[in-house]
């Protein structure tokens, strides 16, 4: 009896797929790769790593000079993705970030000129500084993954991810984002100014011939591609949610709806981002099953701009964060 025929071999240079944990350590060494560009900001650099395994776009609000920009651009930079900036101005236009129809003489037709929104990492600087009509043209792009022009939806390419940065809504020159766009935000991160010893590191850096118009000359290299965002989206999705986890989100964002010190708190939408973050933070640390430290550590960046305060509040100096924080305290945590 003869034997039965091989399996067909793989074609020759195929690359195999990446594994969960490869992927894993990918993406460490992605946050190592922002670390040479960018000195401390640690929970901003995991913000951002989380926000791409759940395909969510990132709002980073600091005052002037704390490294938003560069931040985003050491990112864009330790990744094989496409990349594009725009630096949002008051006489900025939603052609201008979208794409337009532009008329062709030879053919007397009109063809479709696609914006910098048709990219996998689009970086929004200063995002507050525009008016809100053109702050409103990523409306579509951030939820729907599409722009629609004259009529005609265009998918955009996938992964696509807003990194925005502003300034505090107090600054002079400022326009707030209204309530919709906020909420398409999986993750409203604070940079702070650093600590003394990270203030010396940057001059100490700078002294030395630091560069931070020139990421390549200061070592940041693509160290992760589409193949290891997608391996460890899927590690994402199979990390398992125990049912009273799932309550316990819920049980926190419905807490925010009935403190007195809001006027309009978490909306379901909001519940289901803390839930996705706290499943790919599980999954960063090496776990496929999502615990209630995990919801926490999340809950801040997740759920702050998806609270709004009664002016009386505000005027008693309450905050989201000190709202989330007395929520975090009192809901009960599942054993």
């Amino acid at each position: 009896m003869s034997a039965p025929p091989s399996a067909p071999a793989g074609k020759a240079g195929s690359t195999p797929p990446v594994t969960s944990d490869a992927a894993r350590a990918s993406l460490e060494a992605l946050r190592s790769e922002i670390g040479k560009a960018v000195v401390g900001q640690d929970a901003a650099v995991t913000g951002l790593v989380v926000a791409l395994l759940c395909r969510g776009h990132v709002l980073l609000e600091g005052v002037p000079g704390v490294a938003k920009t560069l931040l985003v651009r050491a990112l864009a930079a330790s990744l094989e993705l496409d990349t594009k900036r725009v630096q949002f101005t008051p006489d900025l236009m939603p052609s201008d970030v979208t794409g337009s129809l532009v008329y062709d003489a030879r053919t007397t037709e009109f063809s479709f000129q696609p914006g910098p929104a048709f990219t996998n990492l689009l970086l929004a600087d200063e995002i507050n500084r525009t008016p809100p009509k053109t702050q409103a043209s990523l409306l579509e792009a951030m939820e729907e993954r599409t722009v629609t022009v004259d009529g005609t939806p265009r998918p955009l390419p996938d992964p696509f991810l807003v990194a925005a940065t502003q300034n505090p809504v107090e600054y002079e020159g400022t326009y707030p984002l209204p309530e919709a766009q906020l909420d398409r935000f999986l993750l409203k991160l604070t940079v702070p100014l650093p600590t003394r010893e990270e203030e010396v590191n940057v001059l100490t850096r700078h002294a030395d011939g630091f560069d931070p118009r020139d990421l390549q000359a200061a070592g940041v290299r693509p160290v992760a591609g589409p193949a290891d965002l997608e391996a460890a989206r899927t590690g994402v999705a199979a990390t398992t949610v125990h049912p009273e986890i799932a309550g316990y989100v819920v049980d926190i964002c419905r807490a925010t709806r009935d403190s007195p010190s809001v006027s309009l708190g978490v909306s379901p939408r909001g519940a289901t981002a803390l839930l996705s973050t706290a499943r790919a933070w599980a999954w960063l640390t090496g776990r496929d099953y999502v615990t209630p430290d995990d919801v926490k550590a999340l809950a801040l960046p997740t759920l702050r701009h998806r609270i709004h305060l009664r002016p009386e509040a505000q005027m008693e100096g309450v905050t989201p964060d000190s709202v989330i924080a007395a929520v975090l305290a009192h809901v009960p945590v599942p054993r």
